[in-house]
């Protein structure tokens, strides 16, 4: 049947269609091996999205690599899993569904606990999957049988255990501690969900009356509305201004409550007034050296940040407005010293952007450092890798400083913790089912908080292959291969993983005929999550900007796609993705790889025509030696350019292995893409027409036919996994529907065959090649019209340089449209249609007649333009005003400008010097 591609490639008209199909069939499910398998196995876990997110180009680029990644794993014949879900994200999700409520003119504490739960529910049910509904139509090969939820009801009961176990074994415990709250959110969040920022603040001094005297102490403050809880004012022991203070009291101004003044390193002599208020309810440093004093902890603020009770007249306030109230008072009271301009470091709630305030509260932590010291040696030991390495010492660092983690969250959506409150007795149960009562009789009630999301998703590694069970998932998936992630949840979510990981997989014991076959062998410790974790670039926009709503440079990916396709969008992000670079999308680059794309589809269109005149396609049998060929299988050498590209496609498949198997992912698409577009289609292609015209030889035709049909299947399958679509939809066509796997995704990919290498040939090729370009650039300096050919000479500076070239005659003269070729037996005069190098030189016979006075006069009009254009573009370039407000890539652009157009110039005065132009 004849091979049918339309005439135009039409990305929009394949995709769906494929993403569709490979789900349908269901061909990146994967069932559990059974006893005694011993392929190799690659496992990766998609870093779970907010089940409130929607694509950004974040996820783009993190999906792109790791699809890449799965589906050249595959295609060498690894059982590959990669396994998809979202996380329940409690805050955005409870802000998300809140929001929806206050649009019907709802609270959340209006519906109860248990309702808003069931809203929430709803709610899943029908935003909750777009991510993964886009996910699926950019092709993402991930296994869609084995998605899950967080909150599902397996995870959850390996949340439970997991709390549970580490609470038996002491390393959970219930404390009252300074935590950062969100006056927004209503709920602790962790150090790393806050965003720090310098702002222009006030720093204010106050003066406290020292009882039983006429002297004041005064003290410095960025936050005069927490004064109000001050319980202490201290100063360094080794400050002799204070010393004869020691052990006295002050009376606290608006509050007229004595305090006393304590010595504590908390003060140092040389910062400020030397002397501090201590607020150990507001401050993680005063909460310290309240600990260290036995001081009283008086929280006045509630959970959304206005004053409480303890506040006396400034109850009810917001902690803004009660600072101005604050700051008159004490100035009316004559306890206001002054003010002066400050810049204060501020933290700002992650999802909200609320400011933080620290605040003492009941939570729940996890005892951090006997989880992180083998969290620590497994890294040090190099049991896990990170790429690039530099992450490798941030990761040391921080877990060497890390502290203990509050896993409690006041929120009413997410794993509820499971500890009950005796209303009797006090105490605390912590259990894996809701016990009945106390063992006092007392009445219990579950602890209303709910855990981190970071806690839960701490465990999937694991809890998604059947923990607490022991299962044959866990033994064939875990430890999995790789994690791809972003850098801002190394300490989020990479450590929290290794840290659980090591803890509760330590009795793991992988079968060592699947820790041999998946390359593991030499690793000593099965109880990692994972063995390595690739941190991927950030995606910048054009000027190297970060993204953000705020600066209006947000670019969606899905908008991309629209207009130049997923594969040219992935092949854009895979392009630029050096390890340790951002990258810095420009649509330009994508519109390149649209052409690239087209440039495929255009040279499939010209092999398909081929393969339907001559009768040279992919039957049955070759069909199976096709698919399941991990090379260039059936092709004869047969000519300079045959062994010259099968050389070169060896060379390249060796290039691009090893480049994706050290995360190169821009090294593997930049040579493939040299490969297709230069070598392949626009010389290889070029060099065989004439074997395949009408009226060839029929033997050679057919030759050259099958060679390109072998050469085409595995140069389709070299590109496979990092444009899926395209090449789907050109191999099925090869094979004209009926392939002997049912996708490309299934068949092998290309290895090299060192014994198919050929340097003879590449260097032949390289100088046939360079004569090719010499000719053609000395035709376009003399402005030689394309349907004119030129006669050439050539002088070849080693005997077997001219016969090579002889034997290419015909390739020269066509691809370089050349009339004649004549050798010289010395070297060309020197004259400015000739070209010399070191293996030949060549000279182009062409004599241009031309009018002197009209292209004298057309030079002089071009010069004039050349310099308007300089002196424009230096005008700008001088002023320095225009230089200070113009987009960096604006100025670039400008100075690239003037070189280019200086270039011009001296080429246009050069040129009427040699025509006598006065």
């Amino acid at each position: 049947m004849p091979h049918d591609l339309p005439k135009s490639y039409e990305p929009g008209a394949i995709e769906k269609r494929w993403a569709d199909y490979w789900i349908e069939e269901k061909l990146f499910s994967v069932p559990t091996p059974p006893e005694g398998e011993t392929r190799p196995v690659f496992t990766l876990l998609l870093p779970p999205p907010n089940v409130t997110g929607r694509l950004h180009m974040g996820h783009m680029l993190n999906q792109t690599q790791m699809d890449i990644i799965a589906r050249w794993h595959r295609m060498r014949g690894f059982i590959t899993l990669w396994l998809p879900g979202t996380d329940h994200a409690s805050i955005a999700t409870q802000m998300m569904v809140e929001r929806q409520l206050a649009s019907e003119g709802i609270k959340r504490r209006d519906l109860g606990r248990e309702k808003f739960i069931e809203r929430v529910w709803e709610w899943k049910k029908l935003y909750g999957g777009a991510i993964l509904d886009q996910m699926k139509r950019l092709g993402a090969s991930v296994d869609w049988d084995r998605e899950y939820f967080t909150m599902d009801e397996n995870l959850s009961r390996a949340v439970r255990e997991v709390f549970v176990r580490l609470y038996e074994d002491g390393l959970i415990y219930r404390g009252k501690y300074i935590v950062n709250w969100c006056p927004r959110c209503g709920t602790a969040i962790s150090d790393l969900e806050v965003k720090h920022e310098d702002v222009a603040g006030k720093l204010w001094e106050i003066r406290y009356p020292v009882i039983g005297s006429s002297e004041f102490i005064t003290v410095a403050t960025t936050r005069p509305e927490t004064m109000l809880g001050d319980t202490a004012i201290a100063v360094n022991a080794k400050d002799e201004r204070y010393t004869h203070l020691h052990g006295k009291k002050v009376l606290l101004p608006l509050m007229n409550r004595e305090i006393p003044i304590i010595t504590d390193e908390l003060a140092q002599p040389e910062f400020g007034t030397g002397a501090v208020k201590v607020t150990p309810a507001h401050d993680p440093n005063d909460f310290q050296a309240g600990l260290r004093h036995n001081l009283p902890q008086i929280d006045v603020m509630d959970e959304h940040a206005h004053m409480n009770e303890n506040a006396g007249a400034y109850a009810g306030l917001d902690r803004y407005k009660a600072r101005a109230r604050v700051l008159e008072d004490l100035q009316a009271q004559g306890f206001l010293v002054g003010e002066k301009d400050y810049t204060l470091g501020i933290g700002k709630c992650e999802r909200c952007g609320t400011v933080i305030e620290p605040r003492l509260s009941a939570q729940w932590f996890v005892k951090i450092k006997p989880l992180a010291d083998h969290a620590i040696k497994v890294v040090e030991e190099g049991e896990i890798t990170i790429v690039p390495e530099n992450f490798k010492q941030m990761y040391l660092n921080w877990m060497y400083n890390i502290h203990d983690w509050c896993i409690s969250r006041q929120l009413w959506w997410g794993h509820r913790i499971p500890a009950w409150h005796c209303q009797s007795c006090s105490k605390f149960i912590v259990a894996r089912e809701e016990p009945a009562q106390c063992a006092c009789g007392g009445k219990l009630e579950q602890d209303p908080d709910v855990l981190d999301t970071w806690f839960s998703s701490g465990f999937l590694p694991f809890t998604t292959l059947g923990w607490p069970e022991k299962t044959r998932d866990q033994e064939v998936f875990y430890p999995s291969t790789l994690l791809v992630t972003a850098y801002e949840i190394l300490f989020l979510w990479v450590s929290r993983m290794i840290m659980t990981g090591c803890y509760f997989m330590k009795d793991h014991k992988q079968d060592p005929a699947i820790k041999k076959a998946s390359g593991w062998a030499d690793k000593k410790d099965d109880s990692v999550p994972f063995r390595q974790v690739y941190i991927h670039a950030l995606v910048r926009d054009a000027d190297r900007q970060k993204m953000s709503k705020t600066k209006g440079n947000v670019i969606d990916p899905l908008e991309i796609i629209e207009r130049f396709g997923t594969d040219a969008t992935r092949f854009t992000l895979a392009a630029m993705a050096a390890p340790g670079t951002d990258i810095a999308f420009n649509e330009s680059r994508t519109e390149g790889y649209r052409a690239f794309a087209n440039k495929i589809w255009n040279a499939a269109r010209f092999m398909f025509m081929n393969v339907d005149r001559i009768g040279c396609g992919a039957g049955a049998p070759a069909r199976e030696v096709l698919s399941n060929s991990t090379g260039v299988v059936g092709f004869s050498a047969a000519t300079l350019e045959d062994r010259w590209i099968l050389s070169r496609f060896n060379r390249v498949t060796k290039e691009v292995n090893e480049a994706l198997e050290t995360y190169r992912f821009h090294e593997a698409a930049n040579r493939i893409y040299d490969f297709f577009w230069g070598e392949f289609c626009d010389w290889y292609l070029e060099l065989i027409k004439p074997r395949l015209a009408e009226g060839a030889d029929e033997n050679t035709a057919k030759l050259a036919c099958a060679n390109l049909v072998s050469l085409f299947d595995a140069a389709l399958r070299l590109l496979h996994p990092v444009m899926p679509f395209i090449t789907e939809e050109i191999w099925q066509a090869l094979h004209e529907g009926h392939p002997v796997q049912k996708s490309i995704a299934l068949a092998a990919y290309p290895q090299v065959d060192e014994k198919q290498f050929d340097l003879a040939a590449e260097t032949e090729m390289a100088i046939l090649q360079d004569l090719i370009v010499n000719v053609r650039n000395v035709r376009a300096e003399l402005k030689v019209e394309s349907k004119i050919k030129v006669p050439i000479e050539i002088v070849a500076h080693e005997p077997a340089i001219r016969a090579m070239i002889e034997q290419n005659r015909g390739a020269v003269e066509r691809l370089a449209s050349v009339e004649k070729i004549t050798f010289a037996e010395s070297l060309l005069a020197k004259r400015s249609a000739a070209r010399s190098t070191a293996r030949f030189d060549v000279n182009v016979i062409y004599e241009r007649k031309i009018d002197v006075a009209a292209e004298c006069e057309r030079l002089k009009k071009e010069l004039e333009k050349i310099e308007k254009g300089m002196a424009s573009s230096q005008r700008q370039l001088g002023n320095e005003q225009f230089l200070s407000k113009a987009p960096a890539n604006v100025v670039d652009g400008l100075r690239k400008q003037q070189q280019e157009l200086a270039v011009l110039q001296e080429k246009a005065q050069s040129k009427l010097a040699e025509l006598g132009c006065s």
